[in-house]
């Protein structure tokens, strides 16, 4: 099959509420959404969303990129359309991730395809910051079915501590928390707050230290009461066993935009449980497409909840058969293959570009 068009869609949607992580407060989610036709008719698509202090890559830049690439692989088939992006991926990985997945789609990557109904559990954010207001949301959020809590940690040791102290109690063994610095601490208070935790019910703490920073994430590690999970120095196999040579690093964290593509993401998962760690996988700030992929990926690679989470925060769905979710769990049945709801598209994209031959 050869790609007869592609189009480019740059769509912002809002979200329900603010995220915020250690580096950046999202209000709304800008993707770059990957639309493929090949010369069959066979319909496909990829996302790659940038985000801003997560990388070096800029939204215009990844933008950029894919203008650029699309008309280079117009004419070609899927093999020689990857090999001309995966030539120059490392210049735009998020937007080069968008493309190439789309090809992956348009081949029908077997992991992608879902031949049995499914259930892939799934994580939840926490938002509160007022003590007061935690044990309501802590209710909450089981009363959803959610039995892993995502809580963001990195700005003030003190309070981060009191924070989590709170929260553990008023989960009371429910449920299990990660602890997620986002890259927020130097050595000193990385050291100081993982020295300082009660582990009761604490799953990890994930990536203290900035992401090239792997002797201060080695020394929090060691001073840590929990395990640690590294995640933003991790897309490569090669990370992955960089890892395992650091006591106390029992997860590693990998991302399909860091991976670049489903096949690679499948062997950075295969190669972090033959070191003898955990893989968690998943994008809490990808929109559907990419939450569909990482969803069906880890239906067979991973054994925790996973973090592709993304989906539920925009207040807007672009799919016209949205993820199935209840229960703390994406629900797949045989056969789902996602449609674009094309109105909600046009309504959300703030520019589009097309490429035929």
């Amino acid at each position: 099959m050869k790609i007869q068009q592609v189009i480019l869609h740059r769509v912002r949607v809002p979200l329900t509420i603010p995220y915020n992580v250690s580096y950046f407060s999202f209000d709304y989610f800008e993707p770059i959404l990957v639309e493929l036709i090949g010369d069959d008719g066979t319909l496909a698509w990829g996302e790659g969303h940038v985000q801003p202090g997560s990388t070096s890559e800029t939204r215009d830049g990844g933008w950029d990129f894919c203008k650029e690439y699309a008309a280079r692989i117009l004419g070609l088939d899927a093999v020689d359309a990857k090999a001309v992006i995966e030539a120059d991926r490392l210049n735009s990985k998020v937007a080069a991730t968008g493309m190439l997945t789309a090809i992956e789609m348009l081949e029908r990557h077997p992991l992608l395809d879902i031949t049995e109904d499914a259930k892939v559990q799934i994580l939840s954010g926490f938002n509160s910051l007022e003590h007061a207001a935690i044990p309501d949301e802590v209710e909450e959020r089981l009363a959803l079915g959610y039995k892993t809590f995502k809580i963001k940690v990195g700005k003030d040791v003190d309070e981060d501590l009191a924070r989590v102290r709170v929260i553990q109690k008023a989960i009371d063994g429910r449920a299990l928390m990660r602890l997620d610095a986002n890259r927020g601490f130097n050595e000193a208070d990385g050291c100081r707050f993982a020295s300082s935790l009660d582990p009761d019910g604490i799953m990890l703490f994930e990536q203290p230290c900035e992401r090239e920073e792997w002797d201060a994430n080695a020394a929090v590690a060691a001073a840590s009461t929990v395990p640690i999970m590294l995640d933003e120095p991790i897309t490569t196999v090669e990370d992955v066993e960089r890892a395992k040579t650091i006591d106390n690093v029992g997860f590693c964290k990998i991302k399909l935009k860091r991976a670049g593509t489903i096949e690679a993401l499948e062997g950075v998962l295969k190669r972090i449980h033959e070191c003898g760690m955990e893989a968690v996988l998943g994008d809490g700030t990808s929109c559907e497409i990419q939450c569909w992929m990482e969803a069906a990926v880890a239906r067979t690679t991973i054994r925790n909840a996973g973090e592709f989470n993304g989906f539920l925060r925009p207040s807007v769905r672009l799919f016209a058969n949205p993820l199935d979710f209840a229960d703390g769990e994406i629900r797949f049945k045989a056969g789902y293959w996602p449609e674009m709801d094309r109105d909600k598209l046009a309504a959300h994209s703030i520019d589009t570009a097309r490429f035929e031959v």
